[in-house]
């Protein structure tokens, strides 16, 4: 942009670069102070905690297990206020398993402190088997312990908002509503209760591991998740 100059110059001054703004600090977004979750981020003094109690079969494990897992709030009071996790602690009296669980927390407690999409843990502890078999464990069937902490894991991040669980839609919802309707009108079978809410004689789900595969109208249907032969 050219400029007229009417009157008589008296003197004239260089500017320096640094004194005029360039284009691309004009255009450049301006920057935020959210604060993400790091590696390097200090523990702070005060942290909100879930404990959850894991009880297994007596063959796998006498006691119970105790998992905490405790969360950081990131952001707090601000719009972009987040709860992420933070660290993982188990406890138990069985000490057999005592070398693999702390190895298993701090590698868990690291990659929660890493950041990013924390999310894959589950998948990850589910695909781990048992080389000795699984066990069922109200109603689900579980192929080993480290996978059961996965379960454990996936709800916790359900609960704090960093997954989402899988929704059925209105139709299977009402068909799986009329299934059960269905079942809790036939007489229950005395020799052998119904310790999961689902039928003694429920087969396991291929789908959703749980023991809730019953036939229905010459169909399997499972009463968990919806799955059904019959489409």
């Amino acid at each position: 942009m050219s400029i007229k100059i009417q009157s008589k110059i008296v003197g004239f001054d260089v500017k320096k670069p640094g004194d005029v703004p360039t284009k691309e600090a004009v255009t450049e977004a301006p920057k935020t102070n959210v604060v993400q979750m790091h590696e390097t981020l200090e523990r702070p003094d005060e942290l909100i905690g879930s404990t959850y109690k894991l009880k297994t079969p007596e063959h796998v494990s006498q006691h119970a297990m105790y998992i905490t897992i405790n969360d950081i709030v990131l952001n707090k009071g601000t719009e972009h206020e987040m709860r992420r996790p933070f660290e993982m602690f188990v406890n138990s009296k069985n000490m057999d398993h005592f070398q693999w669980i702390v190895a298993l927390t701090r590698i868990v407690s690291a990659v929660f402190r890493k950041g990013g999409d924390v999310t894959f843990l589950v998948e990850e502890l589910r695909s781990v088997f048992d080389p000795r078999g699984g066990y069922w464990n109200n109603g689900k069937y579980q192929p080993s312990l480290v996978s059961e902490i996965g379960d454990i894991i996936e709800k916790h991040l359900t609960s704090i908002g960093m997954l989402r669980k899988p929704e059925l839609d209105e139709r299977q919802k009402a068909y799986i509503d009329a299934k059960r309707e269905e079942f809790s009108l036939t007489p229950p079978n005395e020799e052998e209760p119904a310790t999961s809410g689902f039928p003694a004689d429920a087969k396991p789900c291929a789908k959703c591991n749980t023991q809730a595969v019953i036939v229905m109208d010459g169909c399997m249907t499972c009463l968990n998740c919806g799955d059904s032969k019959c489409g």
